[in-house]
């Protein structure tokens, strides 16, 4: 398996396939093999080039990206990554078994997050078994997981699994090293689920993992962001900041 992942790229904005290959190259180890304007260029473009990766716009010109997904050989397909400024689209997104749901305006340290993402589901491929798997969720209880909806039914993700979580209006957005959960519930509630297992609420539209940071940096105007493994940088809410410099700062 190649270190390089080659990237296909779909939008019908130009300027934001113009940013899309921009961001890319400060991102090690992808190259760019094709864009195309629209959704029938795109599922053309998948099948003779056969990418590693395809970052999709959702709403597209004859063909959507949910679609295009939802029409390739789960066997062939490559790992899609849904780039759409509408939140409302990711509950039919991970129905495909996207490996990300971007949100734009395209910032390149999620995108950096996305791409991280890919190369873990693809080194972990085939690494656990299924009945390894069955065994370590039947070890978990309840309270320790959430059940969310997956294409085949309820899938169970571990609270201890998580990197962060982050808020999309009406729903949350579960972030693992290798995928992302979408549930119907608010940051609140949430909150109090996952307290109790360590994680802790940074913004009112974030809650981490201690585990998965790695920085705590400042800007000189003051604000804070956490770095998290795969280089997500999460902003840390005014409010919040004296309860995260007490938990990461040591004196």
């Amino acid at each position: 398996m190649s270190d390089v992942l080659r990237i296909l790229l779909a939008d019908d904005e130009p300027l934001a396939l113009e940013r899309l290959v921009f961001a890319l190259r400060d991102i090690e180890g992808t190259e760019v093999v094709a864009t195309a304007s629209n959704g029938l260029e795109a599922a053309q473009k998948i099948i003779e080039l056969k990418p590693d990766v395809a970052i999709l716009d959702i709403q597209m010109p004859g063909r959507t990206g949910l679609g295009i997904a939802a029409g390739l050989d789960p066997a062939d397909r490559p790992e899609i990554i849904f780039v759409t400024a509408y939140e409302h689209h990711a509950v039919d997104a991970f129905d495909v078994e996207a490996a990300d749901y971007v949100l734009k305006p395209l910032r390149l340290d999620r995108l950096r997050q996305a791409i991280e993402r890919v190369r873990r589901r693809r080194s972990s491929r085939g690494q656990v078994a299924p009945a390894d798997a069955a065994h370590q969720a039947n070890n978990m209880s309840g309270d320790e997981a959430f059940w969310v909806q997956g294409r085949h039914g309820l899938v169970r993700v571990g609270i201890d699994e998580l990197d962060w979580i982050e808020a999309a209006k009406d729903y949350v957005l579960l972030h693992t090293p290798t995928r992302s959960h979408i549930l119907r519930a608010t940051m609140g509630a949430i909150e109090t689920r996952v307290a109790p297992c360590g994680l802790i609420r940074v913004h009112r539209s974030a809650i981490v993992r201690p585990g998965a940071v790695r920085s705590l940096q400042h800007s000189a105007n003051g604000a804070a962001t956490l770095v998290l493994d795969g280089g997500i940088a999460v902003p840390v809410g005014p409010s919040y900041l004296p309860e995260v410099m007490k938990r990461f700062v040591r004196t």
